[in-house]
């Protein structure tokens, strides 16, 4: 993987958000730092675009998240969590992700595409076939080889995870309603 990155590269930049959110969350338990993850993705060259993809879950805070990546520079796309018959959830762009590539590789020098999915690893090699760089960012940890094999640059955000995560800023874990806190009580004061 050599460094054959200059100025007059345009740069298309895709955050696969639900993906980053939890390989931080699970690795180091902080938020993700996507105004670094943008920096080193253009890296001085010429942005052209930069799409973050969200998944809507009706939280309170995400319109601030939304609107936070929106001022850092990103085009937010955002599709709503799908809830199946049977209870199961789900929200991925895996495709849009493939779709906006597809379309928007003749357009550039580079695709950045911020995931460790190795789903998207046929998705590479098609844009390199296109005449494309394939840079890959993303927890090192919890990127899959066989996308590995497919880029030409990586960028482990485990090498640096000060920089790639808000340290500052943990994940919070859900808070527990008032049954599961009185239920907690009566089992510690049972065991006296």
């Amino acid at each position: 993987m050599g460094n054959l990155k200059n100025p007059y590269q345009r740069v298309g930049v895709f955050v696969d958000v639900q993906n980053l959110y939890y390989s931080a969350k699970a690795l180091y338990g902080y938020k993700v730092n996507f105004d670094e993850i943008l920096k080193e993705a253009v890296d001085s060259r010429q942005l052209i675009r930069a799409i973050a993809y969200t998944i809507q879950a009706e939280m309170p805070e995400e319109q601030n998240f939304f609107d936070a990546l929106g001022n850092i520079g990103f085009e937010v796309k955002k599709k709503e969590l799908q809830t199946f018959v049977s209870g199961q959830k789900k929200g991925d762009w895996d495709v849009g992700i493939a779709v906006d590539v597809l379309k928007m590789a003749p357009k550039l020098d580079v695709i950045v595409l911020c995931s460790g999915d190795g789903d998207y690893s046929d998705l590479l090699h098609h844009a390199k076939a296109e005449g494309c760089r394939a840079e890959v960012i993303s927890f090192g940890k919890s990127t899959s080889q066989k996308l590995l094999t497919e880029v030409d640059d990586f960028i482990d955000m485990d090498k640096n995870p000060q920089k790639f995560t808000l340290s500052g800023k943990p994940i919070n874990k859900p808070k527990e309603n008032n049954n599961d806190q009185k239920e907690k009580k009566k089992r510690i004061f049972s065991r006296k």
